[in-house]
């Protein structure tokens, strides 16, 4: 079962609109499903980028519950919700 979905993004980048509207869209069309949102450019952020192999932003991961990579997404064009979705349940 899914433990974490992380959004790993620049707040202050082209992308940041869209990538915001997506959160907002996905928070209210499934409920309870928690979003961990990081900026790209934090501590966080960075570390997560290297220990993940992320090489562009936006990004979004879903990891199991060892941390272990279950899909990730990168680049500006933004999975569809309910694919994000499908990797929540077991």
């Amino acid at each position: 079962m899914l433990m974490r979905l992380i959004v790993l993004y620049r707040p202050q980048s082209e992308f940041s609109r869209v990538v915001e509207e997506f959160i907002e869209n996905y928070k209210r069309r499934h409920e309870g499903e928690r979003l961990e949102i990081v900026n790209y450019d934090s501590r966080d952020g960075s570390a997560t980028a290297s220990l993940y192999d992320i090489m562009q932003q936006p990004a979004i991961l879903a990891l199991r519950e060892d941390g272990s990579v279950l899909k990730t997404w990168e680049g500006s064009t933004m999975p569809l919700m309910d694919e994000v979705a499908s990797y929540t349940y077991s």
